[in-house]
C-alpha cells in the first residue's frame, strides 16, 4: 500500500473512511463498494473498530478473490500501511505474570492496550490503534523501559487484557491469603501438613475463577490434556496440544494445591486424601455451549499431588472413518470385521494411539435401537447415551472379567472391554465370543500381528483364537500439516525408501514440508490423523496361527493375504501431503518389530 494512503497524525484514532479509502487505493475493494457502503454517512459506534466494522462486510480480497477481508487480514494490513510491526496474539507464548506486572489493569484500559512481552531494557504494547500515542512517553517514565509497538486484532486486545489480568489477580489474590508461615515443601509428608494448615479454601472466588480460567484457556487451544504439576516454590501449568507439551502458566504452589483440591471437589473425588492415586470426572462446556467430558487422574509426587486433565470431546465421536484417517480399504475391512454376529475384535497401540476414539466411534455406529451395546471400562472414558457403561471398580472385586460376566446376563448383542490385560479377563471375552456376542477390545502391543502371540503369553491357546479373533487393526496418530503455510518440498530417496521398504511403493505424489505460521503457533502442524493396518484372520491365516507362531511369521502370513502396514498407510499419506515422513517413522514401529 502506499505510504500516502493513511496519513500519520499526532494521537488519534484511526477512522473508517480512512480505513476505507486506504483499501480502495491499495486495490483490496473497488471504489464502488466503498462510495455504497459510506453514502449512509457511516461513523461505526464509539467503541467500535474501524477493521471490525469492515470485517462485518465480508466483503471478497480483490487481490486475493479466493479469501475475504477477515478481522486478522485486515489487521496485518493496518500493520503494514503504518510502518508498525504485526502480531497475532498467541496466548501460549506470553508470560502473563512479568506482562502484567508492566501496568495496572485500569492503565491497559484506558488506552486499549496489551503487553505481550517484557525484557531487561523493552517492553512490547500490542495496539489496535496505530497513531495513539499519548500513553508511550507515560509508560517509558513509569517502566525505565523502551516501547515497542505492535498492532494486533482490536478483538483480541481487550479480551486477553481481561482474561490476562483477571487469572493474574486470582492468583495473587490466592497467594496473599495462603499461609505465609509454611515452610518449604521438601517431602511428601509435609505436603500433607501443607493441604491442612492453608488458608485458602477450595470455594474462594480466586481459586473458582483459576479452574474456570484453567479450564476454558484449555478448551480454546485445543488441547487434548491439561497437567497441572507441584514443584518445591513454583507449580507448572502444561497442555498437550497435538500429541505435543506445551508450558502454559506458572504459580505458587500452595496456589496449585488448592486449585488441584478445588478440582478434586468438582470431580467428586476425596478431597483429603492426597496419599493413594484417584481418579473422577467432570462434566463442562466450552466457550461456545459444547458440552466436554473430562477425565481427572491424580498422583502423589514429592511436592504435591500432581493431576492430569484428559478431554474427550464429543465432536470426536460424530466424525466418520474417513475424517479419523481411514482409507476405503481400511473402511471396508473394518466394516467386515465389526459386521460379524460374533467373534472378538481387536484394537492395538500404545497409549495416546486414537484406540478410544476408533473404539468409542465404531460402537456409535453400531449402537442402533434394535442393538443392546453394553460396555466395561477402566475408567468410563466417556459417558455416552447411546449404550450401557459398566465402570471397573478394584476395591469392591468388579474388575474386567467380572464386568463381563454380570454383562453376560444383561442380555447383550455387542460388547466393549475396556483392555485385555489378563488371563481371566481374555478368557472371558473369549467365552462371550463363543457364546454369540460380538467382543471388541485393546491389547497393549507394537502391531496387529503382535496381537496373537500376546494373546498366547496370557494363556489362550491357539485353537480358541482361530475360533474366535475376527481381525486385529493396529493404529497411530500423526501430526497433520498445517494446510495454511505447508510448502512443497522434494523428498529424500534415503528417508523414502527407508520408509516404504521392502514394499516397493512409489515416490510419486505431493509432498510438503512444514513451516510455521501464526494459525499452527509456528509449529507447522495443526491436529492429527491416524493411520492403521487392518490384519483379518481369514482361513489362510489361520491354518497358520499355532502355539509356535510368533509376530514375525503371523505378519509375513497377513502380508501375503494383503494387509497394509502402518508403514505404508502412513507413506500414502505423506505423499497425500497430509503429513511429512519424519513424523510418521517418529510414530510408526521399528521395521525389525513389524
Amino acid at each position: 500500500m502506499s505510504q500516502h494512503a493513511i496519513k500519520s497524525a499526532t494521537d488519534r484514532k484511526i477512522t473508517l473512511r480512512e480505513v476505507i479509502d486506504g483499501l480502495v487505493e491499495d486495490g483490496r475493494i473497488d471504489k464502488h463498494t466503498a462510495d455504497e457502503f459510506l453514502m449512509p454517512a457511516r461513523t461505526g459506534g464509539l467503541d467500535i473498530h474501524p477493521l471490525v466494522i469492515v470485517s462485518q462486510q465480508e466483503w471478497v480480497d480483490k487481490q486475493n478473490p479466493k479469501k475475504k477481508l477477515t478481522l486478522e487480514s485486515l489487521t496485518e494490513w493496518l500493520a503494514k500501511s503504518s510502518g508498525l510491526p504485526y502480531m497475532r496474539i498467541d496466548p501460549l507464548k506470553i508470560d502473563v505474570t512479568s506482562v502484567t506486572g508492566v501496568m495496572s489493569s485500569a492503565y491497559a484500559n484506558r488506552h486499549k492496550i496489551l503487553p505481550i512481552e517484557v525484557t531487561d531494557t523493552t517492553v512490547t504494547i500490542a495496539t489496535g490503534e496505530p497513531y495513539l500515542h499519548s500513553w508511550e512517553n507515560e509508560l517509558v517514565h513509569i517502566t525505565g523501559l523502551q516501547i515497542k509497538r505492535v498492532i494486533a486484532n482490536p478483538v483480541d486486545i481487550p479480551r486477553f487484557l481481561n482474561e490476562f489480568y483477571s487469572v493474574s489477580h486470582s492468583i495473587r489474590r490466592a497467594t496473599s491469603e495462603s499461609d505465609d508461615d509454611i515452610p518449604g515443601v521438601t517431602n511428601f509428608e509435609q505436603l500433607i501438613e501443607l493441604g491442612k494448615s492453608g488458608r485458602l479454601d477450595t470455594n474462594d472466588q480466586s481459586v473458582v475463577h483459576i479452574v474456570d480460567w484453567l479450564l476454558q484457556f484449555a478448551f480454546q487451544q485445543r488441547a487434548s490434556d491439561i497437567h497441572l504439576e507441584p514443584r518445591r516454590d513454583m507449580s507448572n501449568i502444561r497442555f498437550r496440544i497435538d500429541g505435543v507439551m506445551h508450558t502454559v502458566y506458572e504459580m505458587p504452589t500452595p496456589v496449585m494445591n488448592v486449585v488441584i483440591s478445588r478440582i478434586k471437589v468438582l470431580g467428586r473425588m476425596d478431597v483429603v486424601e492426597k496419599r493413594r492415586p484417584q481418579d473422577g470426572r467432570i462434566k463442562s462446556k466450552t466457550p461456545d455451549g459444547d458440552e466436554i467430558e473430562l477425565r481427572l487422574s491424580t498422583m502423589p509426587t514429592a511436592f504435591g499431588e500432581k493431576m492430569v486433565m484428559r478431554i474427550f470431546s464429543p465432536d470426536v465421536l460424530v466424525k466418520d472413518f474417513t475424517a479419523l484417517g481411514f482409507s476405503e480399504k481400511d473402511i471396508t475391512d473394518w466394516n467386515n470385521m465389526i459386521s460379524q454376529p460374533h467373534g472378538i475384535v481387536l484394537v492395538t497401540g500404545p497409549t495416546g494411539s486414537g484406540k478410544t476414539t476408533t473404539l468409542y466411534s465404531t460402537l456409535r455406529q453400531l449402537a442402533r435401537p434394535e442393538v443392546n451395546v453394553c460396555t466395561v471400562e477402566d475408567p468410563i472414558e466417556m459417558v455416552i447415551p447411546d449404550f450401557n457403561q459398566m465402570q471397573v471398580q478394584q476395591n469392591i472385586g468388579v474388575n474386567f472379567a467380572a464386568g463381563i460376566r454380570t454383562l453376560l446376563r444383561q442380555d447383550p448383542d455387542i460388547i466393549m472391554v475396556g483392555e485385555i490385560r489378563d488371563r481371566e479377563t481374555a478368557e472371558m471375552a473369549i467365552q462371550a465370543a463363543l457364546t454369540g456376542h460380538l467382543v471388541l477390545s485393546t491389547l497393549h502391543t507394537n502391531n496387529a500381528p503382535a496381537a496373537i502371540p500376546r494373546l498366547r503369553e496370557i494363556g489362550v491357546p491357539a485353537y480358541l483364537i482361530n475360533a474366535t479373533v475376527i481381525g486385529v487393526m493396529g493404529q497411530r496418530l500423526v501430526r497433520v500439516l498445517c494446510p495454511h503455510c505447508k510448502e512443497p518440498t522434494e523428498i529424500d530417496p534415503d528417508i523414502w525408501k527407508s520408509l516404504t521398504h521392502p514394499w516397493k511403493l512409489s515416490g510419486e505424489g505431493k509432498f510438503y514440508k512444514p513451516v510455521g505460521c501464526d494459525e499452527c503457533r509456528n509449529t507447522g502442524f495443526v491436529g492429527r490423523v491416524g493411520i492403521y493396518e487392518m490384519m483379518t484372520l481369514d482361513q489362510t491365516l489361520r491354518n497358520n496361527i499355532s502355539a509356535e507362531s510368533d509376530s514375525r511369521s503371523i505378519r509375513r502370513d497377513a502380508l501375503k493375504q494383503g494387509m497394509t502396514t502402518m508403514r505404508i498407510s502412513g507413506a500414502r499419506k505423506v505423499a497425500m501431503g497430509l503429513t511429512t515422513m519424519e513424523e510418521v517413522l517418529k510414530v510408526v514401529p521399528p521395521e525389525n518389530d513389524e
